[in-house]
Formats: structure tokens, C-alpha cells, sequence
């Protein structure tokens, strides 16, 4: 696997012979080596061309782009080269049946729920006391197999989070008002990292999709939409509570990142660029960490367990083998 690569200047990103070279307005070049770029992630402003297109797509690149409020802008995903016409009859025919549907989308619910669970009890064993959360939880777990609609899973998904995201005041040390989920816009430091931690998920994801045959656009928790991928939706809600969460108590608990790494504006905060920088190096260094693997008996990364999930789903689209949503077993 080669690295992901973050331009959180503006500039211009273009072609240079067979590589990448990105250019600041200052004049400074970098050059990209493109046999060791996995994707790209663009924080600033940055000119492109159709002749850089041509050659991401020639190189498979995937490029995510995340405007001046570090919101998610949107993917270049190249044309794929990975396609079976067999996988995708089965992928839309699983949506199409809508029992199949529900079957996978109470996986995906599953398989966020434990790990969710997972997160809960290691705080508790550790002195949070979350037990009335734990129970909760699981009492809403068990109600999953008893609901047979789509907008009940996600009502099941949502008062799980609803919980969960009440017991992060137990769990953070710092002093932090968290109640509550709040997206549009995000209203305090905890709600900015985890839109800003999803959405990079959500990219790490499909990235991993696009090294497999699976088509991004057909989902099943979430509903597809003309304007998203959304089977990176269903994938990052499993690995949220490892990936994002994980993360975040990490950073505030270690005072690694507090308010005043914020700037202000209007009614949301953005994170200062050298915070962003050092985030995304601990994101990196998180889906770089290595974990025996129960079933293949190696170590693997975590951005490998990734794209492992994909491989299990293709299983089941294929009727190879009954799909089971990834558990921390750690």
C-alpha cells in the first residue's frame, strides 16, 4: 500500500512526466511520486486540469477535496478498472430484495452497536461507570431483530447513538458541554471533530471500495442518493466507534487538542491549519497500526481491515459466505 498525501496549502496540483508536482503561490514545488501515492487529500485551494485528470485516472488516484471549512466537498473517484458485471447484478439485486436489504442493514447496525459497546465498557472497567448506558444499548441491540423496516433499523441506529453520545461527558476529561449530536453546523469542539473525522472516514472508505468491485453507489443501511456514495456511509458506521471515536478521546483526554486550537467563526469553529496537519498525522498513524488478525493469523493495518469488510460483503453478495459485520475483539 503506498501513503496518502495532504496538501493543506493552495496551489496548483499538476502533471509532471510520469509524477505529480504540486506548485504553492509562493513559487515552492513539490513533487509527488506516484508509485507511493494511495489518494489525495486537498484542504486548500487547488487549480487543476483535464490532463491531470486523465493521468489520476490512468493511475487509479482517488482525490478528496474538503473546502475552507473543512467540510467534505467531494471525490474525484477515476474510472474504474475493478468491474464484474456479476458482483453488481447481485449488489443491486440485494437492494431490490428488500428482506435481503433489511438483512444486511441490520449487520451493518449490528456491527456498529458492539463496537460501540466495546468503547463503553473499556471506560467503564476503568472507573466512567456506564453501566446505565451499557444496558441501555444493549436492550436496543436485542430490539433489532424484532424490526423488519428500513426507518426502524435507523431509528434503532439513532437511539443508540443518542446514548452513546451522552455518555462522552463521563468519558472525556476535559470540560466540554456534549449532549447531543448537532451537524448543521457543528456548535462545539466535539461535534467539529467528529463531522470533520466522519467525513475523512467516509473518504478512507471509499477509497478502499474503489480497489474492489463493489459500486460505491448502492447501498443498503443508507439510502442511495444521486449525490453521494453511500455505501461508504454503511461501511464507516461500523468502523466509526474504532477509527473516529477512538481517536477523539485520545486527543482530548491527552489535552492534545482543546478550544483554543479552534478559530471562530460566526456560529461553528474550523480547526487552525497546524492542528489540522497534526490531526490528520494521528489519523495516519491510527490506520497504520497493525493487529493480529483472529481468522488470517498476520498482522494487519487498520485501514486493511477496511478494506477486508469489503471483501466479506462481496462474499455475501456472491452467496460465498454469510456475511459478518468486523467486532473489536481487542
Amino acid at each position: 500500500m503506498g501513503d496518502s498525501y495532504y496538501l493543506f496549502s493552495s496551489g496548483e496540483l499538476k502533471r509532471k512526466d510520469n509524477t505529480l508536482q504540486f506548485i504553492k503561490p509562493t513559487g515552492e514545488k513539490r513533487n509527488l511520486p506516484i508509485e507511493v501515492i494511495y489518494d489525495i487529500y486537498a484542504f486548500g485551494e487547488i487549480t487543476i486540469n483535464s490532463k491531470l485528470i486523465n493521468f489520476l485516472s490512468q493511475t487509479g488516484i482517488c482525490v478528496h477535496f474538503f473546502n475552507y471549512y473543512e467540510f467534505y466537498a467531494g471525490s474525484f473517484y477515476p474510472r474504474e478498472k475493478l468491474v464484474s458485471g456479476d458482483l453488481l447484478v447481485q449488489q443491486v439485486g440485494f437492494y431490490m430484495d428488500y428482506k435481503k436489504r433489511v438483512s444486511l442493514a441490520k449487520k451493518f447496525v449490528y456491527g456498529a452497536t458492539e463496537n460501540i459497546l466495546r468503547n463503553l465498557k473499556y471506560y467503564n472497567v476503568r472507573g466512567r461507570d456506564l453501566n446505565e448506558e451499557i444496558e441501555a444499548i444493549t436492550k436496543l441491540e436485542e430490539s433489532l431483530d424484532s424490526y423488519n423496516r428500513i426507518d426502524e433499523i435507523m431509528g434503532v441506529e439513532g437511539n443508540v447513538h443518542r446514548i452513546y453520545y451522552r455518555s462522552w461527558n463521563k468519558i472525556i476529561n476535559q470540560e466540554i458541554d456534549f449532549e447531543k449530536r448537532v451537524k448543521r453546523p457543528p456548535d462545539n469542539m466535539i461535534n467539529s471533530l467528529i463531522s470533520f473525522l466522519n467525513s475523512v472516514l467516509y473518504t478512507k472508505i471509499l477509497s478502499e471500495i474503489y480497489r474492489t468491485q463493489l459500486n460505491p453507489t448502492i447501498s443498503y443501511l443508507h439510502e442511495p442518493s444521486v449525490k453521494r456514495f453511500s455505501l461508504s456511509l454503511d461501511v464507516a458506521e461500523i468502523f466509526k466507534p474504532l477509527i473516529v471515536d477512538r481517536l477523539i478521546f485520545y486527543l482530548l483526554n491527552k489535552n492534545i487538542i482543546s478550544e483554543n486550537d479552534f478559530d471562530k467563526e460566526s456560529n461553528f469553529l474550523r480547526l487552525k491549519e497546524n492542528v489540522l496537519q497534526n490531526i490528520m498525522g494521528e489519523v495516519e498513524k491510527r490506520l497504520k497500526t497493525t493487529i493480529k488478525h483472529r481468522t488470517l493469523n498476520r498482522d494487519v493495518s487498520y485501514r486493511y481491515l477496511m478494506r477486508l469488510e469489503l471483501y466479506k460483503i462481496i462474499k455475501h453478495l456472491l452467496g460465498e459466505k454469510e456475511y459478518s459485520p468486523f467486532k473489536i475483539w481487542w
